[in-house]
């Protein structure tokens, strides 16, 4: 499949999109992971620019620890303290970043009152509950289909999730790719101490640790090296036990968590639910090149030029090795936020403030 790039779009040619929005979304700090880092920088971007934006998000409510993901809190609030909330800022636009209670609430309030709004298909949430449950996907793929068919557009970031949206019914899909912040992720960026004795190829795994990606797969490879692990999760007690011989760093940000990447050989994505990966493209912005199955996210994003594709994990790394870094580090620098910002600013469904009712 085709890899697609964001497009050239800058936020300074979207000025007359929607200067006010409000973001409802169930991930936000102090989680961590690929969902949380695309919201809080669009809202940075966006500030940036002069839009003002509200967003509602668990850590302003009452909450509960997610059953199997204590650190993912979810809100516990009445739905008026939402609508409160969105009558006094009075957007312009009101986007439903998650199909969490949070989600469920602004999605209610909107539906009631007949107000215009946007949706993003974010996680795979249908294949990360059948694996947890052991329930069909098609179970949880109707909850999915009945959440995001008022919404005016769906966001999504490839064109592998579009389709497989689309099959499911939901056609109303707009484009918002995701981007690097080429200040941090670059080639240059110093490798952390702990591969300074590491037998080479170095093979790095960035991300959370849980069992929904896949990393069983990455640790049970053969290709011969150092395997290293960064990132916090559930199963990050089981996977450290299983598989001694692995090096486990913990969280990793900013530039620490660029140094990882510059100073690995080989980039190793073994999760088959992604709908992006966010730390594919990082690592190729510092000229890391990328080994992963051919699933959606990987085949949208990793060409022969920047890595390898394959249901053996083992050749793929082989072969991604081969990679150019410069060729990468070239790769990754062309997704900016500039231009995912853009893209998300485009996709708004704008509707005029008096819109919004007072009750």
């Amino acid at each position: 499949m085709t890899a697609h790039f964001p497009a050239p779009a800058h936020l300074a040619e979207v000025a007359a999109f929607p200067q006010r929005i409000a973001i409802v979304t169930d991930a936000w700090l102090p989680q961590m992971n690929g969902v949380v880092r695309t919201l809080t920088t669009t809202c940075e971007q966006l500030r940036a620019h002069g839009h003002e934006v509200l967003v509602v998000s668990p850590d302003q409510f009452a909450s509960l620890p997610c059953p199997t993901y204590p650190e993912i809190r979810l809100a516990v609030t009445r739905p008026g303290a939402v609508a409160s909330r969105l009558r006094e800022f009075s957007p312009e636009a009101i986007h439903i970043a998650t199909e969490g209670p949070l989600g469920m609430i602004a999605r209610s309030y909107c539906a009631r009152h007949a107000i215009r709004f946007t949706t993003a298909y974010h996680t795979q949430f249908p294949d990360y509950l059948a694996k947890r449950t052991r329930l069909p996907a098609e179970w949880f793929w109707r909850y999915i289909e009945w959440f995001h068919r008022p919404a005016r557009r769906v966001l999504v970031a490839t064109d592998s999730i579009s389709e497989e949206l689309r099959a499911h019914g939901l056609t109303q899909l707009h484009r918002w790719s995701r981007g690097v912040d080429l200040s941090c992720f670059t080639p240059d960026a110093p490798p952390p101490p702990e591969f300074a004795d590491l037998p080479g190829p170095i093979q790095l795994y960035v991300g959370r640790v849980a069992v929904e990606k896949n990393i069983e797969a990455f640790l049970e490879s053969e290709y011969p090296g150092s395997k290293v692990v960064v990132g916090d999760g559930p199963a990050l007690a089981a996977l450290r036990a299983e598989y001694p011989e692995a090096h486990f760093l913990g969280r990793r940000s900013g530039r620490d968590l660029a140094g990882c990447y510059a100073g690995a050989d080989v980039f190793v994505f073994p999760s088959r639910t992604d709908t992006f990966g966010l730390v594919m493209i990082e690592a190729l912005a510092c000229g890391t090149p990328v080994a992963a199955f051919p699933v959606p996210g990987p085949s949208d994003i990793v060409t022969p030029e920047v890595g390898a594709l394959g249901e053996q994990l083992d050749r793929a790394i082989g072969a991604a090795l081969f990679c150019d870094p410069n060729a990468c580090a070239a790769y990754g620098a062309q997704f900016s936020w500039a231009a995912a910002t853009g893209q998300f600013l485009a996709g708004l469904a704008a509707f005029e403030a008096e819109e919004l009712p007072g009750a």
